[in-house]
């Protein structure tokens, strides 16, 4: 069958999305059969121009220009190249997504992704809560909702903390000064609420899980990071099977009613060897490509899922398996930018 999948995501620098680590699985399959469309929001989100791995490329409205001009431009590239599937990869896109669905699947465009609901309990404002209803351990964190509240809030959990927004963005703060300036800038950039965090001395652990219908888990990749940037994203790492991993994460998505991807970030304490569940990013992770040297294409499982194919679980992921970032220019012709900025849209095929 061949299919026409649609990914976002696209920007490709030190702190990549997810995007075109997606579109690598896809293409790794080796029953692939299809068109991959490029969705960008910006003339210089620079993985739109690797022709080794989109066939189209098309601009796309920021979230934030509203739900009919957003519905509007993927109805026009649906019109011009038919869209099978819709792999968003990027947090702040997901709610517009959620509340395009129904229209979407009229045009017989499929997702495969949680409702608003089942996001909203894992934001990092109700995470706690949603932990504390289920048994499940996590950092002690307060959620700053208003100016007034941060230094109670530093005053409750003490130093070592740390500052993070309610979006994106930790820092581990030791004094003050650091927590206020960060907190500052935060809230400028993310606006409230902020979240003061509690550490957990340990190890951090990463996994990315598929869930079904009904929270099932399908398949599920677990790191251990091995090289970090300086905010702490994989710069390297190597896979890991763990029992006691997989049991919490399949624990957690069944607790979720979790349908689609999703990463988890897990402290294993030091001292107890107890499981803390840090965070829960609704999507794929950046370095989602090495699921496929774990023998697992959790990609290409979301595409079944989407299309209504009857799907189940995966063999455990392999062990052993590393990755390593690096960092590649984009040659291209001065006229593929003309063109996406003139037009909004470029096709390889013709090129």
């Amino acid at each position: 069958m061949k299919l026409n999948i649609a990914v976002t995501g696209l920007h490709a620098t030190d702190n990549p999305a997810p995007g075109i680590g997606v579109i690598r699985c896809l293409l790794n399959n080796e029953n692939w059969n299809g068109s991959i469309i490029g969705l960008g929001y910006d003339v210089y989100d620079t993985g739109i121009y690797d022709k080794g791995l989109l066939d189209h490329t098309y601009l796309i409205p920021y979230p934030n220009q509203g739900i009919d001009t957003f519905m509007a431009r993927i109805e026009y590239i649906h019109s011009q190249i038919p869209i099978n599937v819709i792999i968003p990869t990027l947090d702040s896109e997901l709610a517009v997504f959620q509340q395009i669905e129904s229209k979407l699947k009229e045009l017989g465009i499929s997702l495969f992704i949680p409702n608003q609901e089942t996001v909203n309990k894992r934001s990092k404002e109700n995470l706690v809560s949603f932990c504390h209803d289920v048994n499940i351990s996590t950092p002690e964190t307060i959620v700053v909702r208003e100016a007034g509240k941060f230094q109670s809030a530093i005053d409750g959990i003490g130093f070592p903390l740390y500052v993070k927004g309610v979006f994106y963005d930790a820092y581990k703060c030791s004094t003050l000064t650091e927590a206020s300036k960060h907190y500052d800038e935060l809230r400028k950039k993310w606006g409230f609420p902020i979240l003061i965090q509690k550490p957990v001395k340990g190890e951090e652990f990463d996994i990315c899980c598929v869930g079904g219908k009904n929270g099932e888990l399908l398949g599920s990749v677990a790191i251990r990071k091995v090289g970090l940037t300086d905010k702490g994203k994989a710069w390297s790492a190597i896979t890991i099977r763990n029992q006691e991993l997989t049991e919490f994460s399949e624990n957690i998505l069944k607790e979720l009613k979790w349908n689609g991807p999703c990463e988890l970030e897990i402290m294993v304490e030091e001292r107890t060897g107890k499981l803390f569940l840090l965070e829960i990013n609704p999507r794929f992770p950046a370095w989602i490509f090495l699921c496929t040297g774990a023998e697992q294409n959790l990609p290409t499982l979301v595409v079944d899922l989407a299309i209504g194919k009857e799907v189940a679980p995966l063999p455990p992921a392999k062990s052993g398996v590393t990755f390593v970032r690096h960092a590649a220019d984009m040659i291209c012709p001065l006229d593929y930018i003309e063109n996406l900025t003139i037009h909004g849209e470029l096709h390889y095929e013709s090129n």
